[in-house]
Protein backbone atom coordinates (compact mmCIF):
# COMPACT_ATOMS: atom_id res chain seq x y z
CA UNK A 1 0.00 0.00 0.00
CA UNK A 2 1.35 3.58 -1.00
CA UNK A 3 2.09 5.95 2.07
CA UNK A 4 -0.24 8.96 2.29
CA UNK A 5 2.15 11.82 0.96
CA UNK A 6 2.68 14.47 3.27
CA UNK A 7 3.22 18.33 2.59
CA UNK A 8 3.58 21.21 5.32
CA UNK A 9 1.79 24.80 5.88
CA UNK A 10 2.85 27.58 7.63
CA UNK A 11 0.57 28.49 10.27
CA UNK A 12 2.25 29.68 13.27
CA UNK A 13 3.65 33.57 13.24
CA UNK A 14 6.88 34.34 14.87
CA UNK A 15 5.62 36.47 17.62
CA UNK A 16 2.95 33.40 18.25
CA UNK A 17 6.15 31.13 18.20
CA UNK A 18 8.35 33.83 21.06
CA UNK A 19 5.57 33.98 23.23
CA UNK A 20 4.80 30.41 23.71
CA UNK A 21 8.34 29.89 24.30
CA UNK A 22 8.99 32.81 26.59
CA UNK A 23 6.14 31.45 28.77
CA UNK A 24 7.68 27.91 28.80
CA UNK A 25 10.45 28.77 29.64
CA UNK A 26 9.48 31.55 32.70
CA UNK A 27 7.27 28.22 33.72
CA UNK A 28 10.26 25.95 33.86
CA UNK A 29 12.06 29.02 35.35
CA UNK A 30 9.36 29.43 38.49
CA UNK A 31 9.02 25.90 39.32
CA UNK A 32 13.20 25.48 39.61
CA UNK A 33 13.75 28.44 41.40
CA UNK A 34 10.82 28.00 43.77
CA UNK A 35 11.67 24.56 44.73
CA UNK A 36 15.44 25.24 45.11
CA UNK A 37 14.81 28.23 47.45
CA UNK A 38 12.60 25.67 49.80
CA UNK A 39 15.53 23.13 49.21
CA UNK A 40 18.17 26.19 50.44
CA UNK A 41 15.87 28.22 52.88
CA UNK A 42 17.55 30.28 55.23
CA UNK A 43 20.34 29.93 53.48
CA UNK A 44 22.81 32.22 51.35
CA UNK A 45 21.17 31.83 48.05
CA UNK A 46 17.86 31.45 49.58
CA UNK A 47 17.03 35.62 48.94
CA UNK A 48 18.55 35.28 45.41
CA UNK A 49 16.28 32.42 44.27
CA UNK A 50 12.93 34.29 45.25
CA UNK A 51 14.37 37.68 43.64
CA UNK A 52 14.84 35.50 40.74
CA UNK A 53 11.55 33.61 41.03
CA UNK A 54 9.94 36.98 41.17
CA UNK A 55 11.79 37.99 37.80
CA UNK A 56 10.86 35.10 36.07
CA UNK A 57 6.58 35.99 37.45
CA UNK A 58 7.27 39.57 35.99
CA UNK A 59 8.63 37.47 32.05
CA UNK A 60 5.75 35.64 32.54
CA UNK A 61 2.64 38.43 33.26
CA UNK A 62 4.69 40.32 30.73
CA UNK A 63 4.27 37.69 27.60
CA UNK A 64 0.53 36.71 28.88
CA UNK A 65 -0.11 40.21 28.40
CA UNK A 66 1.40 39.90 25.16
CA UNK A 67 -0.42 37.25 23.88
CA UNK A 68 -4.00 38.72 25.48
CA UNK A 69 -3.29 41.31 23.08
CA UNK A 70 -2.47 38.56 20.05
CA UNK A 71 -4.86 36.82 20.43
CA UNK A 72 -7.45 39.69 19.59
CA UNK A 73 -5.39 41.72 17.36
CA UNK A 74 -2.90 38.89 15.50
CA UNK A 75 -3.41 36.49 12.71
CA UNK A 76 -6.05 33.94 12.37
CA UNK A 77 -4.17 30.85 13.98
CA UNK A 78 -3.24 33.56 17.09
CA UNK A 79 -6.85 34.29 17.54
CA UNK A 80 -8.56 33.62 20.47
CA UNK A 81 -11.56 32.39 18.35
CA UNK A 82 -8.60 29.44 17.18
CA UNK A 83 -9.18 27.51 20.22
CA UNK A 84 -12.97 28.48 20.61
CA UNK A 85 -14.04 24.39 19.56
CA UNK A 86 -17.43 23.98 21.14
CA UNK A 87 -19.31 21.57 19.06
CA UNK A 88 -15.91 19.18 18.96
CA UNK A 89 -16.17 19.46 22.34
CA UNK A 90 -19.21 18.13 22.81
CA UNK A 91 -18.86 15.58 20.43
CA UNK A 92 -16.02 14.45 22.51
CA UNK A 93 -18.47 14.02 25.50
CA UNK A 94 -20.42 11.72 23.22
CA UNK A 95 -17.06 9.47 22.45
CA UNK A 96 -16.39 11.23 18.88
CA UNK A 97 -12.74 12.81 18.84
CA UNK A 98 -12.58 15.70 17.07
CA UNK A 99 -10.54 15.95 13.47
CA UNK A 100 -7.49 17.67 12.89
CA UNK A 101 -7.59 20.70 11.82
CA UNK A 102 -5.03 23.80 10.55
CA UNK A 103 -4.30 25.70 13.94
CA UNK A 104 -4.86 24.85 17.37
CA UNK A 105 -6.25 21.33 17.92
CA UNK A 106 -10.02 21.19 18.95
CA UNK A 107 -9.22 18.97 21.84
CA UNK A 108 -5.60 20.29 22.84
CA UNK A 109 -7.15 24.26 22.63
CA UNK A 110 -9.62 23.10 26.06
CA UNK A 111 -6.25 22.51 27.95
CA UNK A 112 -4.65 25.42 26.51
CA UNK A 113 -7.29 27.51 27.36
CA UNK A 114 -7.37 25.79 31.00
CA UNK A 115 -3.39 26.70 31.24
CA UNK A 116 -3.85 30.33 30.36
CA UNK A 117 -6.69 30.45 32.63
CA UNK A 118 -3.99 28.92 35.28
CA UNK A 119 -1.46 31.38 34.45
CA UNK A 120 -3.31 34.53 34.96
CA UNK A 121 -4.33 32.91 38.85
CA UNK A 122 -0.18 32.16 38.90
CA UNK A 123 0.47 35.83 37.71
CA UNK A 124 -2.01 37.57 40.01
CA UNK A 125 -1.21 35.74 43.15
CA UNK A 126 2.35 35.95 42.94
CA UNK A 127 2.19 39.79 42.54
CA UNK A 128 0.36 39.47 46.08
CA UNK A 129 2.70 37.34 47.27
CA UNK A 130 5.90 39.33 45.88
CA UNK A 131 4.07 42.45 47.70
CA UNK A 132 3.44 40.48 51.06
CA UNK A 133 6.60 38.81 51.44
CA UNK A 134 9.16 40.85 49.98
CA UNK A 135 7.68 44.73 49.70
CA UNK A 136 8.07 43.79 45.64
CA UNK A 137 5.88 45.02 42.54
CA UNK A 138 3.22 46.84 41.30
CA UNK A 139 1.26 45.95 44.61
CA UNK A 140 3.72 46.62 47.26
CA UNK A 141 1.76 49.99 48.00
CA UNK A 142 -0.93 48.48 48.76
CA UNK A 143 -0.48 45.26 50.36
CA UNK A 144 3.52 45.09 51.35
CA UNK A 145 3.65 43.85 54.75
CA UNK A 146 0.51 42.80 55.43
CA UNK A 147 1.49 39.03 56.46
CA UNK A 148 -2.09 38.41 57.36
CA UNK A 149 -3.30 38.39 54.00
CA UNK A 150 -0.21 35.73 53.01
CA UNK A 151 -2.56 32.57 52.88
CA UNK A 152 -5.23 34.20 50.91
CA UNK A 153 -2.88 34.67 47.91
CA UNK A 154 -0.54 31.40 48.86
CA UNK A 155 -3.18 28.68 48.88
CA UNK A 156 -4.12 29.74 45.48
CA UNK A 157 -0.60 30.04 44.20
CA UNK A 158 0.21 26.78 45.17
CA UNK A 159 -2.74 24.84 43.92
CA UNK A 160 -2.34 26.56 40.78
CA UNK A 161 1.71 25.51 40.43
CA UNK A 162 -0.12 21.92 41.30
CA UNK A 163 -2.32 21.95 38.40
CA UNK A 164 0.53 23.68 35.92
CA UNK A 165 2.61 20.46 36.97
CA UNK A 166 -0.19 18.67 35.54
CA UNK A 167 -0.72 20.72 32.53
CA UNK A 168 3.35 20.01 31.53
CA UNK A 169 3.18 16.14 32.27
CA UNK A 170 0.06 15.92 29.95
CA UNK A 171 1.52 18.08 27.57
CA UNK A 172 4.62 16.34 27.28
CA UNK A 173 2.58 12.58 27.00
CA UNK A 174 0.41 14.73 24.30
CA UNK A 175 3.45 14.89 22.45
CA UNK A 176 4.80 11.72 23.01
CA UNK A 177 1.59 9.74 22.02
CA UNK A 178 1.17 12.06 18.81
CA UNK A 179 4.82 11.38 17.72
CA UNK A 180 4.73 7.58 18.15
CA UNK A 181 1.86 7.63 16.01
CA UNK A 182 3.93 9.37 13.93
CA UNK A 183 2.50 12.76 13.52
CA UNK A 184 5.25 15.43 13.50
CA UNK A 185 3.56 17.88 15.78
CA UNK A 186 6.35 18.89 18.35
CA UNK A 187 8.12 21.03 15.61
CA UNK A 188 5.00 23.59 14.76
CA UNK A 189 6.39 26.09 17.38
CA UNK A 190 9.46 25.81 16.39
CA UNK A 191 9.26 26.57 12.39
CA UNK A 192 5.70 27.29 12.36
CA UNK A 193 4.37 24.71 9.71
CA UNK A 194 1.90 21.80 10.60
CA UNK A 195 1.86 18.96 8.16
CA UNK A 196 -0.77 17.26 6.29
CA UNK A 197 -1.16 14.32 4.41
CA UNK A 198 -2.81 14.23 0.49
CA UNK A 199 -6.49 14.28 1.63
CA UNK A 200 -5.51 17.17 3.56
CA UNK A 201 -6.14 16.07 6.83
CA UNK A 202 -3.61 18.70 9.24
CA UNK A 203 -2.05 17.61 12.45
CA UNK A 204 -2.69 20.77 14.86
CA UNK A 205 -0.44 21.67 17.95
CA UNK A 206 -1.17 19.69 20.78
Amino acid sequence: MEASKTGSVRVFDPLLRGLHWILAGSILTLIATSQLAELFEDGPLEDALWQSHIFAGYVMAAALGARLVWGLIGPEAARWRDFWHPAAWGGMLRGRWPAARRGHDAAASLGYLAAYAVMALMVGTGLGLAAIEFQAGPLSGVLGGARGLGDLFEEPHEFGFALMLGFIALHLAALVVHQWRGERVAQSMVTGHQYHDSEGAEHGQP
